[in-house]
């Protein structure tokens, strides 16, 4: 079966629609994008035209690719006067000159929607209660419940342990109580472990780098990795051939990337609830 990340994704905003429509204000939502890459750009369009659907205002700010980290920072600080801003991003990558860290750091914890400041890091690994979850971790986390299936005594392997996805989803899977095995660019036996998984997830962006003959029937696979190719994207999975071995599969797109949008956009509502003094977390 293939695991339709669309009518997730749908089900999501139809429920983030409703509660924007009742806040008091008009959200802001702000994507900050340093150059002019049309692969970025055509991200955050969509992002943007996602959001507006929703009621949220959306912004993109953009500056040239020759800015300076302490440019780039002063602008952050500016664009976070806004009173009704809800959340705050970078566009990454951004250019080598840069200081990724110190950029990222300099959005406010509260506004930091992608939760990939090192507060927001922090606060996450220590297993602290937190309002936010890193989007593409949760977008997996949302996949994988929608199966309504028990994952207690699976056997699950997270290939990639990259900080923005393979790291973040080993830890909420953790937390629930679930072992999880993890592989990334060290290790030898990939094959070996994935032969033996019954749930696959892989984040590393590495094109086709799961086949078929590499998972055993049956198993589960959610695909977070993105390539482009040829013009378009593709996923850590060859889809051809490990589709009819998998029980469930993610394909990309249209699997883990439009949940990541609508997990991303979840967060601004929730940032949005809390300036209303609602600290409550959302359960589904």
């Amino acid at each position: 079966m293939i695991i339709d990340g669309k009518a997730i994704a749908q089900t999501i905003l139809e429920r983030l629609e409703i509660e924007v429509a009742n806040l008091p204000f008009r959200p802001v939502f702000i994507d900050c994008v340093v150059g002019d890459d049309p692969v970025s750009l055509s991200y955050v369009r969509i992002k943007g035209k996602t959001a507006e659907k929703l009621g949220l205002e959306f912004k993109i700010a953009q500056y040239p690719a020759t800015i300076s980290t302490e440019a780039l920072i002063d602008e952050l600080t500016t664009l976070q006067s806004d009173a009704r801003l809800c959340g705050l991003i970078v566009q990454l990558p951004v250019p080598d000159h840069i200081d990724k860290q110190a950029v990222i750091d300099a959005i406010k914890p509260e506004l930091d929607v992608d939760c990939i400041g090192t507060t927001n890091m922090q606060t996450f690994y220590s297993n602290n209660a937190q309002h936010m979850t890193p989007p593409t971790a949760g977008a997996i986390i949302e996949l994988l419940s929608s199966l309504d299936m028990p994952f207690e005594g699976k056997s699950i392997i997270v290939v990639g342990q990259g900080e923005l996805v393979g790291r973040p989803v080993t830890q909420m899977l953790r937390a629930q109580g679930l072992e999880v095995h993890t592989a990334d660019e060290s290790t030898t036996n990939l094959a070996e472990l994935l032969t033996g998984a019954d749930i696959v997830i892989s984040a590393t962006g590495q094109p086709n780098l799961i086949t078929g003959s590499m998972i055993k029937v049956g198993s589960v696979i959610i695909d977070a990795g993105t390539t482009e190719s040829n013009g378009g994207i593709v996923g850590d999975v060859e889809f051809s051939s490990v589709e009819p071995k998998a029980s469930h599969i993610s394909p990309v797109p249209g699997g883990v990337g439009p949940v990541t949008v609508a997990k991303l956009l979840e967060n601004v509502a929730l940032i949005a609830r809390r300036k209303l003094g609602d600290n409550s977390t959302h359960t589904n």
